[in-house]
């Protein structure tokens, strides 16, 4: 990858990349000229750094050890020139230095990460949130944001309250509007579980959990914010939306690498310098990436980690050999194949009704509308008016869901 700089706090994180995504930006954008909005008394006069190819890699890894006895092991010019430690075991085969796409960012976990940064920061969740006192002493040392600054009071170290974090009350309230929430079945777990009240925070959110809050909740959760707060938030989910959306054109992903580097910066000039590292970085990459990769849900962890998770929960005795991965996968095999051979009325893997069928026919209709084929019965037999909330909601989800209707919009 790029060798991208980076520098020390004094007080957070070794590593830091606060402040270093301006080098992104055009030459004669407005965000390389300001002082005071970045780092003291600093303008950014750096280029982005180059793209090597394959070639030039291979140049300068080329007499790299495969292996170092005592890591990390870190050669001349480690951090200013380059940023290798070894030479990796994939350079032996002769491709390599032919692909475009040597790595891939694995926007699973990025998104994820991001999120948790974002959100404890905001919410200001107590060990989790980035906002924390040595936060607040590299913001005093580096930035000019004094109402930000510490303050000293009889009792201690006071922490200002900062304009892009949420009073307890806000908190609360963002934690009740999460309880009572409804979505579609299966289009996210039950987020009501993760609300604890009484501390105003989510917790225990997987993967799948935090994708569905980036890219669809944050912009309503975070509504109460300031504007000049809320737009880049905003915009760094809007950004993992379309970014990880079914259909990708080349002209939106080389819009969003346009983006990427002023969305960051604006986000600079709200948040404190501790809360940039890499994770925060890595989205600078991702829409090359997809350039050269495809979409993202080709190439995410969320299907080889459920794979991985249901061949984990087929280990019964670990000391045996039927208890192996091997074992259980082959055992799902056979027991799915030999399911050809017997009829419909057997029930296997193949012919399992849905999760909330409960039996029934559904004789009523002889053609039934295909969002309404699951025949059922529910456990209370009632009926009731719609009001005119819910009766827009149930025609709009007919009419963007029912490929019936899809013929009538041409």
């Amino acid at each position: 990858m790029e060798n991208t700089k980076s520098f020390t706090l004094k007080h957070g994180r070794k590593n830091s990349w606060f402040d270093c995504h301006r080098q992104f930006l055009p030459m004669d954008h407005e965000f390389r000229s300001m002082k005071n909005a970045f780092r003291k008394n600093t303008i950014e006069q750096n280029y982005p750094p180059p793209r090597l190819s394959g070639e030039e890699i291979w140049e300068r890894v080329e007499n790299f050890p495969k292996v170092t006895e005592e890591p990390p092991y870190k050669f001349d010019g480690y951090g200013v020139a380059h940023n290798w430690t070894k030479q990796s075991i994939f350079w032996e085969l002769p491709y390599w230095k032919d692909n475009l796409l040597r790595h891939n960012l694995d926007v699973m976990h990025i998104e994820k990460n991001y999120f948790d940064n974002l959100f404890n920061t905001v919410m200001d969740v107590k060990g989790k949130t980035k906002d924390n006192p040595k936060a607040r002493l590299d913001l005093q040392e580096y930035c000019r944001r004094r109402e930000l600054w510490l303050q000293d009071k009889r009792n201690g170290v006071f922490k200002p309250k900062a304009s892009y974090s949420f009073t307890m009350d806000q908190k609360r309230k963002i934690c009740e509007w999460v309880e009572n929430l409804k979505m579609p079945d299966g289009y996210a777990s039950n987020l009501e579980k993760r609300v604890d009240m009484a501390q105003g925070r989510l917790h225990g959110m997987k993967s799948h959990d935090c994708h569905v809050f980036m890219e669809t909740l944050l912009p309503i959760a975070f509504s109460g914010l300031p504007t000049r707060t809320w737009k880049p938030m905003i915009q760094i989910s809007l950004f993992f939306k379309d970014l990880c959306s079914s259909t990708l054109r080349v002209d939106n992903l080389d819009r969003m690498h346009q983006n990427i580097p002023v969305i960051t910066s604006k986000l600079e000039k709200i948040l404190p310098p501790g809360f940039f590292d890499v994770m925060e970085h890595l989205p600078i990459h991702l829409a090359e990436e997809a350039r050269l990769g495809g979409p993202v849900h080709c190439r995410w962890m969320y299907l080889f980690e459920r794979t991985i998770g249901k061949s984990k929960r087929g280990i019964k005795q670990k000391h045996r050999v039927e208890g192996s991965i091997c074992e259980a996968y082959l055992a799902k095999e056979t027991a799915h194949f030999c399911s050809y051979y017997f009829g419909d009325d057997v029930p296997c893997l193949r012919n399992r009704p849905n999760r909330h069928y409960e039996g029934g026919e559904n004789d009523a209709l002889a053609k039934p509308i295909s969002i309404f084929n699951r025949p059922g019965l529910g456990s209370k037999k009632r009926t009731r008016e719609f009001n005119d909330m819910e009766s827009k909601s149930a025609s709009l989800h007919v009419l963007l869901n029912c490929p019936e209707v899809q013929r009538y919009y041409e």
